[in-house]
């Protein structure tokens, strides 16, 4: 790919973006994105450690997929599934063992409220995009 794809790339995955309803976009940029960025403040607590690790394997995984359809497939779906359903359990697991204590405590109580809100929308994205919906928001 050359300079140019790239750069087109990354521009119609902005545009794709744009083209979401305003509450998606202020539900993804200001509110998913942040919450789990905010495990990178916490690595030294089991919870941050694992979020973490959890939000680098989202982004790793979804940014070739963004720029490979050019925009927000549902396709970025799955990869929330594989890596936050897990979270959730460990998240849940560390919550019921009596471990975690402020400010773990609270970054595991949003993490399951805002990861868990997502995984449902997750699912139906995932199952939507296996039912043969491929289309690409932005995209004529």
């Amino acid at each position: 790919m050359t300079n140019t794809g790239f750069v087109d790339r990354h521009i119609a995955t902005w545009k794709s973006f744009r083209s979401l309803p305003l509450w998606v976009q202020v539900w993804v940029a200001g509110v998913l994105v942040p919450v789990n960025a905010a495990a990178f403040w916490f690595l030294d607590t089991p919870a941050g450690w694992w979020a973490a690790l959890s939000a680098f394997l989202v982004l790793v995984s979804n940014y070739p997929i963004m720029l490979i359809c050019q925009g927000m497939s549902r396709l970025m779906s799955v990869p929330h599934l594989i890596v936050w359903g897990p979270l959730q359990v460990f998240l849940l697991y560390r919550l019921t063992t009596g471990g975690p204590v402020n400010p773990e405590l609270a970054l595991i109580l949003v993490l399951l409220v805002v990861n868990g809100i997502s995984l449902v929308f997750d699912a139906i994205d995932s199952w939507r995009w296996f039912a043969g919906e491929r289309d690409v928001p932005g995209h004529a």
